[in-house]
């Protein structure tokens, strides 16, 4: 017959615990050692950061607001920020401004290519004002457009890869509110 677990001896305690406290004890440090690292993941960013107006202007060129598409309308439900699409006498922006660190901020090549476009040539350019982006091409029904894409925190500092930015963030590394910037222009 089984012994129910509160009628076991202090000797059957004992050997139980000193069979198990090196489990506990690895998990109680895993979780201590995480728990850091969620508040900080979770930690919304004062009001007083909060993002200020679109600008008027990118590079020099007049913005133009325009509405969401159907797919970013969707997308902005769920955005833990705000999402604005302008356009320039040269290419559509996209800016997504962003308070808190968020897998919900990807790269702009899912996009395209959940919305089936084929995606080629990602590569890191410098424009002409020395800043680094990400860049591809995308087609779709004939249709190709150029995509370069950045983020930058409240401190300039400007990052490339969504992820390195995520864990930037996360960890305390970068501050926000943060702007993700995509341009898109016709080839």
């Amino acid at each position: 017959m089984k012994t129910v677990w509160w009628l076991r001896s202090r000797e059957a305690w004992a050997n139980a615990w000193a069979e198990q406290w090196p489990r506990v004890l690895a998990l109680g440090l895993i979780a201590a050692g995480a728990l850091p690292l969620a508040g900080r993941a979770m930690t919304a960013v004062p009001a007083s950061s909060a993002p200020t107006e679109w600008p008027q202007t990118i590079d020099g060129a007049p913005l133009r607001p325009l509405a969401l598409g159907r797919v970013e309308q969707r997308f902005a439900t769920r955005f833990p920020g705000r999402i604005g699409r302008f356009e320039s006498t040269e290419a559509t922006w996209v800016l997504r401004d962003v308070n808190r660190p968020t897998r919900t901020l990807h790269p702009a090549t899912d996009c395209f290519r959940g919305l089936g476009y084929r995606v080629e040539g990602a590569r890191l350019e410098h424009d002409a004002q020395s800043r680094l982006w990400r860049c591809f091409v995308a087609e779709h029904r004939g249709e190709r457009v150029r995509v370069c894409e950045r983020i930058v925190d409240a401190h300039a500092r400007s990052f490339t890869d969504t992820s390195a930015w995520f864990w930037a963030a996360a960890l305390g590394q970068s501050t926000g509110p943060w702007r993700a910037i995509t341009r898109v222009e016709a080839l």
